[in-house]
């Protein structure tokens, strides 16, 4: 069986190859790599890996990144919302090649959100007839090590517009598991959806608490308005699309109820799912400032 594991790089996409490898399976897989010269130093142990140029951008090479494949993992990339020119092509080879099974990382709630691409690709996937398992996860904590991490370095500070709201989260690590576990045993999950929490539903106050008990610092939490968000985030040269990504994560949660946690990771891996404060010690170096 071969795999492809699309966005290799990402925190999804490494954490699920690492979760295969931990494995010691027996199927080839496959990192699609955007840039292999640059993007293969990422990998520790490139010798169990076979890599291969995957860029959505390309949709003429689709047939030639998919040949061969048994199994695609499927991430959409941030930058990317046009879901009709990039996905529907993909979709569209996946089905000519014979693909025997699509695991897609979607996010929780896309199904009651047709707004977001998320929804579009999950319903342009069960129309193509390919047995499919959808993956939803919640608040990625991984957010604090990469976007949320340079305001925290910076400025000590987490400046989002999320309220009070309570957001369920996940840790990257579990999603990972999940995926691997499902890539490899395919038929026990066709055309089933997950949502993929831990056990907390946590405020940007609670987490930001917990981070500052165990780094020892004094990061604080700001709420901002939009129009103060959209200007800061706009003056230090963030896309607009991303802005406006962060806003539907972080601001909009604000008139919704808290969706629910869900017992997927346990059932699925076996393993309880981590909790933030697990994440916030594992990653305390780089949650902490530069300099103290």
């Amino acid at each position: 069986m071969r795999i492809l594991i699309t966005g290799a790089t990402g925190n999804i996409g490494k954490a699920t190859i690492d979760a295969l490898l931990s494995l010691k399976i027996d199927a080839e897989v496959v990192a699609g790599l955007r840039d292999i010269k640059n993007d293969v130093m990422a990998f520790e142990k490139p010798e169990f890996l076979e890599f291969q140029e995957f860029d959505f951008e390309k949709v003429d090479q689709f047939n030639k990144y998919l040949e061969g494949i048994d199994t695609l993992f499927l991430l959409r990339p941030p930058q990317i919302s046009d879901t009709k020119k990039y996905f529907q092509p993909l979709i569209a080879e996946a089905i000519k090649l014979g693909l025997e099974h699509i695991v897609f990382l979607s996010v929780q709630g896309a199904d009651k959100n047709s707004i977001i691409p998320h929804y579009k690709i999950e319903k342009m996937i069960m129309d193509s007839g390919i047995p499919y398992t959808f993956l939803r996860p919640a608040y990625f904590m991984q957010n604090f090590t990469t976007t949320l991490r340079k305001d925290i370095i910076e400025k000590s500070e987490v400046f989002l517009p999320a309220g009070n709201a309570k957001f369920t989260v996940v840790d990257a690590k579990d999603i990972g598991l999940v995926a691997a576990k499902i890539l490899l045993s395919s038929e026990d999950h066709q055309n089933e959806a997950y949502d993929l929490t831990n056990n907390e539903k946590l405020t940007f106050g609670e987490m930001v608490h917990q981070i500052n008990e165990i780094t020892g610092q004094s990061i604080t939490f700001k709420s901002p308005n939009l129009v103060s968000f959209f200007i800061r985030k706009s003056k230090e040269g963030v896309p607009t699309m991303l802005i406006l990504v962060m806003i539907m994560l972080h601001y909009f949660p604000r008139f919704q109820a808290t969706p629910d946690t869900s017992d997927s990771v346990l059932r699925i891996t076996g393993n309880e799912p981590g909790s933030f404060k697990r994440f916030v010690v594992r990653e305390q170096e780089l949650l902490s400032q530069i300099t103290k």
